[in-house]
């Protein structure tokens, strides 16, 4: 599937328009859409970024993006896990706009970083939690995204995605 980037910079999306124009669109380009990595990715930056308005970690620290990536993080699947998938790694790579840093594209590249949380997530041994079930989402980004050592709960997690997705959201569900 030919991937349409979102070319506009935009810090004013709805959790609808970013499933829409980034989070489906960048799986299907990286042959990893499901409904349930759709809904974790969305998950995940909903609460990272707080509902979708933080670019830069609160406090100073080094995440980047709505999904709040570190760059030490950003490098490691680099190093460790896209070095060894070389269709994976081309199909990110197709994402970085020319001339660009890819530290930068991590906060200012929407498709970018959606890549990359899901290639920190595709390296993860338990499988992805099922569609609709918030619970098991949440405690999978405590484990796998947070690490057991982030200050993030769950509950927070829970907290957010009742928060700020609202529950009339539709997803595709296919490519």
């Amino acid at each position: 599937m030919a991937l349409t980037l979102a070319t506009t910079f935009r810090d004013d999306w709805s959790p609808q328009d970013f499933v829409t124009t980034i989070i489906e669109p960048v799986l299907c380009h990286l042959g990893a859409f499901s409904p349930a990595a759709v809904q974790l990715l969305l998950g995940t930056a909903v609460h990272e970024s707080m509902g979708l308005r933080h670019r830069r970690q609160i406090g100073g620290g080094p995440a980047r993006g709505y999904f709040q990536m570190e760059g030490a993080t950003h490098d490691d699947i680099w190093t460790n896990y896209l070095a060894y998938r070389a269709d994976l790694k081309a199909k990110i790579e197709s994402l970085i706009r020319p001339g660009n840093d890819k530290h930068y594209e991590l906060e200012h590249n929407d498709n970018y970083a959606a890549a990359m949380a899901r290639a920190h997530y595709r390296r993860q041994p338990a499988a992805l939690p099922g569609f609709d079930d918030i619970d098991a989402q949440a405690n999978y980004w405590k484990q796998y995204y947070n690490t057991p050592l982030g200050a993030g709960t769950p509950a927070k997690y829970k907290s957010d995605w009742n928060t700020h997705v609202p529950s009339a959201i539709t997803y595709r569900t296919s490519c």
